[in-house]
């Protein structure tokens, strides 16, 4: 794929083919390792729209689901720290929004390449947890990043709840194995009209619809070895 993934990387404008590509090898990855994916969709995506992707972050699978999910070409944000992986890290730069979290000036860069994307017509997606969070956590507090954008652009937050990350593909090595990951993409929340003011209220309702999903999910629940009336957060605060 090395020819066709440096020719597809080297210009904004081949990205739609470029993405087409990727969700080849995201179908190819997924089903190959023996998961299924199992969607229930509130609401259909439509191809010729712009979305503010939300999911929950439980596993490293979890991008290439997301991927093979939409058909609308996506750029994400993504911690820099995989650039320094052999080969994926060459192409993960040249596609990938990157962010040095500890970095202000980084964050910062990382939201106007964010609006220039945008401005493109293709959506975004972003781990709004921004990290993968320890087994015990539920669902960790929300940066502001995806809702100001959001926002911004006057674009949909499309909540999506993935409820076996942790069960099949975890931090565990000796945890695991093939099955269904099911998938639930909830009705979009619009940010028409809405204001920079509005951004805390829009995460927190964005946290609850999710947070609500797996709390109530007795295999999540299993996974996180928690009581499931316990809540790990009080408030998405971050």
């Amino acid at each position: 794929m090395v020819p066709f993934l440096l020719v597809l990387t080297s210009k904004e404008e081949y990205y739609p083919t470029f993405w087409k590509m990727v969700r080849l090898w995201a179908k190819v990855l997924i089903y190959g390792m023996g998961f299924r994916l199992k969607i229930q969709a509130d609401e259909v995506l439509d191809r010729n729209k712009s979305y503010m992707f939300c999911p929950n972050h439980a596993s490293l699978m979890d991008p290439f689901v997301l991927i093979a999910l939409s058909k609308n070409p996506i750029v994400f944000v993504g911690k820099q720290e995989f650039v320094k992986i052999p080969i994926f890290g060459f192409f993960y730069k040249r596609v990938v929004i990157m962010v040095d979290r500890s970095s202000p000036k980084s964050r910062k860069r990382v939201y106007e390449m964010a609006k220039k994307r945008l401005q493109n017509g293709v959506s975004m997606a972003i781990f709004p947890e921004g990290l993968v969070p320890t087994e015990n956590v539920i669902l960790a507090p929300f940066k502001n990043g995806a809702f100001s954008l959001a926002i911004e652009y006057e674009i949909p937050i499309v909540p999506q709840v993935y409820l076996d990350g942790k069960r099949l593909f975890s931090w565990d090595f000796f945890k695991g194995g093939p099955g269904v990951f099911r998938i639930r993409q909830h009705k979009f929340i619009q940010t028409k009209d809405l204001e920079q003011s509005d951004m805390q209220k829009l995460k927190e309702k964005t946290f609850d619809i999710i947070y609500n999903d797996l709390v109530n999910d007795k295999k999540y629940m299993k996974d996180t070895n928690r009581p499931n009336n316990e809540r790990e957060f009080k408030s998405p605060l971050s």
